[in-house]
């Protein structure tokens, strides 16, 4: 099993919570690879790059 950093988790949860207004609860509860569809699914609708991991 991988460990996820913790600042870069930190990083997810803020965004997600800033663009859904989800609980920190929440978002933890989520998967990485759910979490990071999220991530990249708000990064194409602002129009930001999605940073290949």
């Amino acid at each position: 099993m991988l460990t996820y950093a913790a600042d870069r988790l930190w990083e997810e949860v803020a965004y997600v919570a800033h663009h859904l207004h989800w609980s920190f609860d929440s978002i933890l509860d989520l998967e990485h690879p759910q979490r990071a569809r999220l991530l990249a699914e708000i990064r194409k609708l602002r129009g930001t790059p999605v940073p290949t991991l």
